[in-house]
C-alpha cells in the first residue's frame, strides 16, 4: 500500500504536467535564485497545484514555512509530501480546530519571513494585531483572493496596514480567468461529485453577482439549469439580466431555488430569515473563501436532527418537516468536498503569485506601505507565456 507522502508526490506530479506556465518559471527560477536569503511564509489551500508554488518557490532559493487557509481544504497526502522536502516546513493538517489553526499562525510569524503569500487575510490580520516590529524583515505580502484583498484594502483605507502588499486577486489574468472559468468549473464539480445529482431542470440561485457569480451562473446555465442571481448592486443585477438570467430578491430567489450557492464574501448572507424560505430537499454550498456566508448555527438551532448523509453532505431535519443539505460544512464546497480549480487556471494563477513575490523581494524595501496592483508587465507576460505553451 503506498504512503500518504507517496499518494501526494503523484497528485503533485499529475499537476505539474498541467501546469506549463508554470514550468517555465520554475526554470528560470533554478537559473536565477531569486529568492535566496528569503523566507517565505505561505498561507494557502493546500493542495496538488499549490504544493508546485511551494517547490517552484523553494527551487529559487527560497526557505518556506507553509500553514493551510482553510482546515478543510488541506490534503494530508499533499502535506506529507511537502515536508520530505528540504528547506520546506510545514504546520498543518485537514480539519485542524480554530485554535491549532492560530497557533500555526503565529509559528508562520515567529519563524520571521521576508515575505508572505496568503488566501484570505488571516496572516496580515494578525501581523496587526501583534505589531510590524516584531516582524523586522519582512519585506511585503501578497493576497490570493477577493476576501484577502479587501482586507488589506480596509486595513489600507484605515491607515493600518503595514508594509506593501501586492493584489494579485485583482489582475486581468486571475478574476477574469480563476474566479470566472476556476471556481465555475470547480465548484459544479464539488456538488455533482458530492450529491451524484442532475443538474439540468434545477433551479439555482446564486447569491452574488462578481466575477465568481458569474462564472457559477455561466456553468450552471450550460448544465441546463435555471438560473437566478441575487445580487444587491442593481447594475450588477441588470448585467445577470441581459446575460439570461432570471434576478430576484435573496428571499424571493430561496424560497424556489433546488440548489443555492453563495458567492459574496460576507458573512451570514444566508441567516435564519432566508433558511425559513428554504424549499424541502434544497441544497445550499458556499463559494466563498471562508466558511461564514450560510449561518450555521441558525440551521443548527432551526433543526431537530443533522446527519451526513453522504461524505461532505449534511442532512438538516427541521422542525417543521423541511430537510435541508448542506455541502462542506459550509465551508469552500470546491476544496472542502473537491480538489479545487483545475490545474490550467492555477498554472495562471500562481505563475501571477510566483512573479509578484520576485517582484516584492527585488524592489519591496523602496515602495512604501499601501495595495499595489500586479504590475502589467508580469499579467501581460503571464499571458503570452499562456499563448506560448497552447
Amino acid at each position: 500500500m503506498k504512503s500518504e507522502a507517496e499518494r501526494g508526490h503523484e497528485k503533485i506530479a499529475w499537476a505539474r504536467a498541467h501546469m506549463p506556465v508554470h514550468a517555465r518559471i520554475r526554470e528560470r527560477f533554478e537559473r536565477e535564485r531569486p529568492f535566496a536569503g528569503h523566507l517565505i511564509g505561505a498561507a494557502l489551500h493546500l493542495e496538488a497545484k499549490t504544493a508546485n508554488l511551494i517547490l517552484t518557490l523553494r527551487a529559487g532559493g527560497a526557505e518556506m514555512y507553509v500553514i493551510g487557509s482553510n482546515p478543510l481544504s488541506t490534503q494530508d497526502e499533499i502535506t506529507a509530501a511537502l515536508s520530505e522536502t528540504d528547506g520546506i516546513t510545514v504546520s498543518a493538517r485537514h480539519g485542524e480546530s480554530l485554535e491549532e489553526h492560530a497557533a500555526s499562525i503565529d509559528r508562520l510569524l515567529d519563524a520571521s519571513p521576508t515575505l508572505i503569500v496568503e488566501d484570505g487575510g488571516e496572516v496580515i490580520g494578525r501581523i496587526v494585531e501583534r505589531g510590524i516590529e516584531r516582524l523586522p524583515r519582512l519585506i511585503g505580502i501578497c493576497a490570493e483572493t477577493t476576501t484577502g484583498v479587501e482586507q488589506l484594502r480596509e486595513l489600507e483605507r484605515a491607515g493600518k496596514l503595514p508594509i506593501p502588499a501586492i493584489a494579485v486577486n485583482d489582475a486581468r489574468m486571475k478574476y477574469l480567468l480563476d474566479n470566472r472559468y476556476g471556481t465555475g468549473q470547480s465548484t459544479w464539480d464539488a456538488i455533482m461529485r458530492s450529491t451524484n445529482l442532475l443538474v439540468a431542470g434545477k433551479t439555482v440561485l446564486i447569491i452574488g453577482y462578481g466575477w465568481v457569480g458569474r462564472g457559477l451562473a455561466l456553468r450552471a446555465r450550460g448544465l441546463g439549469a435555471r438560473v437566478v442571481v441575487a445580487e444587491l448592486d442593481p447594475i450588477k443585477s441588470v448585467e445577470a439580466l441581459m446575460e439570461g438570467h432570471d434576478v430576484a430578491s435573496l428571499n424571493e430567489g430561496i424560497a424556489q431555488a433546488d440548489i443555492v450557492l453563495t458567492a459574496t464574501g460576507k458573512p451570514g448572507v444566508v441567516g435564519k430569515e432566508a433558511l425559513e424560505r428554504v424549499k424541502d430537499g434544497a441544497i445550499l454550498a458556499n463559494a466563498g473563501h471562508f466558511g461564514y456566508e450560510i449561518d450555521k448555527e441558525a440551521l443548527d438551532e432551526m433543526s431537530v436532527e443533522n446527519r451526513e448523509a453522504r461524505p461532505g453532505v449534511r442532512a438538516y431535519r427541521l422542525a417543521d418537516g423541511r430537510t435541508i443539505y448542506l455541502l462542506g460544512e459550509g465551508e469552500l464546497v470546491n476544496l472542502s468536498v473537491a480538489d479545487g480549480h483545475p490545474a490550467e487556471i492555477m498554472d495562471i494563477s500562481f505563475a501571477l503569485q510566483a512573479l509578484s513575490l520576485e517582484y516584492l523581494a527585488r524592489n519591496g524595501a523602496t515602495l512604501s506601505p499601501r495595495v499595489y496592483p500586479v504590475p502589467e508587465e508580469i499579467d501581460t507576460q503571464v499571458a503570452r507565456t499562456v499563448l506560448s505553451v497552447r
